[in-house]
């Protein structure tokens, strides 16, 4: 019969890959506000027009949908 050990190397690679998931997707999954303001402070003064490769376009809605429209 097996000892513990083996379950317990188990449970813990089990916990330390959910307890990943959580911080990676979950969490921001469930409180993006926090997340889009770090990305307005880290993109703040930059200039997208200037950081496009090949002179391209900077992408926009092609439907010009609206946050209305999709609820």
């Amino acid at each position: 019969m097996l000892s513990g050990r083996p379950y317990l190397a188990v449970g813990g690679l089990i916990g330390g890959i959910g307890i990943a998931v959580y911080f990676a997707i979950i969490q921001p999954y469930m409180n993006p506000g926090m997340w889009q303001e770090k990305q307005k402070i880290g993109r703040a003064g930059i200039d997208r027009e200037k950081i496009q490769p090949g002179g391209m376009k900077v992408w926009t809605d092609p439907f010009d949908r609206t946050k209305d429209q999709g609820k």
